[in-house]
């Protein structure tokens, strides 16, 4: 799902290049930013300067078969791949893989379609699926959307009182809000699936190699390419991982051979950057992410603290396994909520000819927005640029800006 990725008429002004803060009045500029999606087009840079280094040629020859390792019950999943993976999860060290079946997946989308398939499958009754809110705003289609007699969406966690099984998503960091989050419901006959797409050094502390049951990663939010759509489960259960691989190979008979092997290359070369932290080359991934994440978040709050109508989460100081210092989270979404008063955060931003995401799709208040962290350059600085001219409200209840123009065209 896309961005916007050309910013047309407008100038960038030499503030914005060096990365502080824009004061030119943007009103009358109509370029819609679109925000609403997590698309990790800010990486491109990065990636652009690596050059050749994650090139892969594939010949009209090979990839023919369905099979990649038969001797793997995961029998679609590329050998290099699955080395990769293994790799860069050793080099960062945020999850354990000795003992643990892989699981390849088209994004980690299909593979959450897997796991709920292989967890509720022997289940007597349709089991409800819970997340606490604010979860992550596509959960409620993606559990609902084939209707499904083996489970269905049963809300916030916060909420769940029923005496009898259920699945528990666990997203950590959380998307939207950045935070990191354990179980909920707490009580026996449950079953956890953790949702670890951003548990990585860019957006958060590595304070801990996780190891829990089922753990969902994918490539998209660790290096940011998601047109390659490619996602891993770690299975600690091996019925459950068969389960998953069975899904998989009724539903798409498997995954790319092209994509897999496209993405081992981009995950061994940064599992290999890994091992050269601080390095003059600059070829260090995650350092140039968690850098690049950290300016914009101190662009971010800096801007947010001037124009007195927004707040933005607090996130603890935290030792990180990874880096060796101690840092806070700088998450791949802002959670920002407006003014006491404003009921729709959502329509404030959209007359600055901002997208984003309401609060209500994460089953929160629509007093609060997700903004995308993740953006391209220019759609950052666009961004920065037009929050600076939200100051005041000319009715105090959201519905107009006094130095802004409200677009009811962009509903």
């Amino acid at each position: 799902m896309g961005g916007t990725d050309q910013v047309r008429g407008t100038r960038r002004s030499p503030a914005a290049a060096n990365g502080g803060g824009v004061t030119r009045n943007i009103n009358s500029d109509n370029t819609v930013i679109n925000l609403d999606h997590g698309d990790p087009t800010m990486y491109e840079s990065f990636w652009r300067k690596m050059g050749d280094k994650c090139t892969v040629v594939i010949k009209g020859h090979e990839c023919l078969s369905y099979f990649s390792n038969i001797k793997n019950p995961c029998w679609f999943l590329e050998p290099k791949l699955e080395e990769s993976i293994k790799s860069l999860h050793g080099a960062v060290g945020n999850a354990v893989t000795d003992g643990y079946s892989i699981v390849v997946g088209t994004g980690s989308s299909q593979l959450l379609q897997a796991v709920l398939y292989a967890v509720s499958c022997d289940q007597p009754n349709q089991i409800n699926v819970v997340s606490p809110a604010p979860y992550y705003s596509s959960y409620p289609e993606i559990i609902d959307l084939v209707r499904s007699g083996l489970y269905k969406w049963g809300g916030d966690a916060h909420g769940f009182d029923k005496d009898e099984p259920f699945i528990e998503l666990v997203t950590s960091p959380n998307n939207p809000n950045g935070v990191i989050r354990g179980s909920v419901v707490n009580r026996d006959g449950g079953i956890l699936i953790h949702d670890l797409a951003y548990y990585w050094p860019q957006y958060t502390p590595i304070t801990s190699s996780l190891d829990f049951d089922i753990m969902l990663f994918t490539a998209s939010k660790c290096t940011g390419h998601a047109g390659s759509r490619i996602g891993w489960a770690l299975v600690k259960d091996k019925e459950v991982a068969k389960k998953m691989i069975k899904f998989m190979e009724v539903n798409t008979i498997g995954v790319s051979k092209e994509s897999q092997i496209r993405v081992a290359k981009i995950l061994q070369v940064v599992a290999d950057g890994c091992k050269r932290f601080g390095s003059p080359d600059g070829d260090n991934f995650f350092e140039f992410s968690k850098s690049l994440m950290s300016k914009r978040w101190e662009i971010l709050r800096e801007t947010v603290k001037k124009t007195r109508m927004f707040t933005l989460p607090k996130y603890p100081l935290q030792h990180c396994n990874y880096t060796g210092d101690v840092t806070q989270a700088h998450p791949a979404f802002a959670w920002i909520k407006c003014k006491e008063g404003i009921e729709d955060c959502e329509k404030v931003f959209r007359g600055q000819n901002i997208l984003t995401r309401s609060g209500r799709r994460f089953g929160s208040d629509p007093g609060y927005v997700r903004v995308s962290m993740v953006s391209k350059e220019e759609d950052f600085d666009m961004f920065i640029e037009r929050l600076s001219a939200i100051q005041s409200f000319n009715n105090g209840d959201g519905n107009g800006i006094t130095n802004g123009n409200v677009n009811g065209n962009l509903d």
